[in-house]
């Protein structure tokens, strides 16, 4: 027996990590190191906080003394993976899916360890064999195996059949393309498990069954629950769009602001899915006393922070948080208060309008509509209701110069707790 440890299905259960998987996988796991994959398609120059369950789910099965296998679909990514999509999507150049292939092999670096002495992850491009596969070669190694009937069974095929778009020849042949993928890393590496979401289960069996066909081996299969909120939403969409891993498309401090934020309800299950924490320490967390601190989404938004943009990150994002939520944030990096604020109305206004005596609270107030006219906006400076990055100003004659604004460029007005307006020095 390899030097593995035996109990890697048993902690994938307890993480909330198993939604099927084929009869025996668990007993290979503790008899034998596995060499398993999971796929990547190229839709985008970085992947998301969506595909952070797959990144921790072969993290994890390296630490359990495994080899993993992440492939970056340059081939795949040609034609699209229906699963889960309820219209085609669409193509990309060659240029492009190069481009995404490049970005995401950097991303990958940052869960596997590649440089390993006993169980180095391994890093693939399917483009390798599927770019050089002929259509007859194809039809007749391949395509072969595979009924209409049976392909027409598959979910990511069925529920495209019965939308009003239908499904293409093109992506009613992609269930062939990933089992391929299988067959190929099954004869290379001796792979012999897939995972994925629980939306790739019948990508997976058909892999399994094309190198039962061919080659008379068993193979398996093993995926998750797909994941969403406790309010019922998509996990990572927010309605300032997706939570990129890439911190030029999600900057960190909104990146730190996303886990921050978890509800209750969803940060002991996030706690087993994205971090390594020991079951000890997240049942610490699960029964802590005093839950309106908050901790564990503090812990949680410090372990995937470090793991996805490194611990200078975290530590930038902490200070970030305590000042924007304290009294004074007029020392912050204008990206990061733009970074949590990108949501909120802004007005642009040139920012020669600041020099000198500056512009007037109250006309500034009215300016940007957070009062129906000078009158209200009087009223409510006077009443306490408005703060400037901030600070309340109480003071109808109180004026903003251009120095007082956040790095020469920003002011953040407040009305009341949670009406923010961005004014933008232009």
């Amino acid at each position: 027996m390899t030097n593995v440890d035996p109990n890697l299905f048993d902690e994938l259960q307890w993480r909330g990590m198993v939604s099927d998987a084929t009869e025996g996988l668990k007993e290979q796991f503790a008899s034998e190191r596995v060499t398993a994959y999971i796929g990547f398609d190229p839709t985008a120059s970085s992947l998301h906080v969506g595909n952070l369950m797959t990144l921790m789910a072969l993290a994890r099965l390296q630490r359990f003394g495994h080899l993993p296998i992440a492939i970056v679909g340059g081939g795949t990514g040609m034609i699209g993976d229906p699963s889960g999509k309820s219209q085609e999507r669409t193509l990309l150049s060659l240029e492009q899916i190069e481009e995404n292939v490049a970005s995401i092999r950097q991303q990958l670096t940052r869960f596997l360890d590649f440089d390993s002495p006993t169980n180095p992850a391994r890093l693939v491009n399917n483009a390798d064999w599927l770019a050089s596969v002929d259509l007859l070669g194809f039809l007749r190694d391949t395509g072969k195996f595979f009924t209409v009937n049976y392909l027409l069974q598959k979910e990511s095929v069925h529920r495209r059949l019965e939308s009003e778009d239908g499904i293409s020849y093109t992506e009613f042949s992609y269930l062939l393309l990933q089992a391929r993928d299988f067959l190929e890393l099954f004869d290379r590496y001796g792979c012999s498990l897939q995972m994925g979401g629980s939306d790739q289960w019948g990508n997976i069996t058909a892999g399994i069954d094309l190198v039962r066909k061919v080659r008379g081996k068993k193979a398996h299969g093993l995926v998750w629950p797909l994941m969403t909120t406790a309010s019922g939403a998509k996990f990572g969409k927010t309605e300032a769009g997706t939570i990129w891993l890439d911190a030029a498309r999600t900057p960190p401090f909104k990146f730190y602001q996303f886990w921050l934020n978890t509800d209750d309800r969803d940060v002991i299950p996030y706690l087993k899915c994205f971090t390594f924490l020991e079951r000890a320490a997240i049942d610490a967390l699960a029964t802590a006393s005093a839950p309106e601190h908050r901790e564990a989404q503090r812990v949680l938004a410090r372990d995937v922070t470090a793991r996805v943009h490194g611990q200078d990150q975290v530590a930038r994002a902490e200070h970030a948080s305590n000042l924007l939520f304290g009294e004074d944030i007029a020392t912050l990096d204008v990206e990061d208060v733009l970074a949590l604020f990108d949501d909120v109305p802004s007005t642009e206004l040139p920012s020669d309008a600041f020099n000198g005596e500056g512009i007037g609270m109250v006309d500034l107030v009215a300016r940007v509509q957070l009062a129906s006219s000078k009158s209200d906006a009087r009223r409510l400076v006077q009443s306490g209701g408005v703060y400037v990055n901030n600070r309340r100003v109480s003071d109808p004659l109180a004026r903003l110069t251009r120095d007082q604004a956040i790095g020469g460029r920003l002011f953040v007005l407040r009305k009341g707790q949670k009406q923010n307006h961005l004014v933008r020095l232009t």
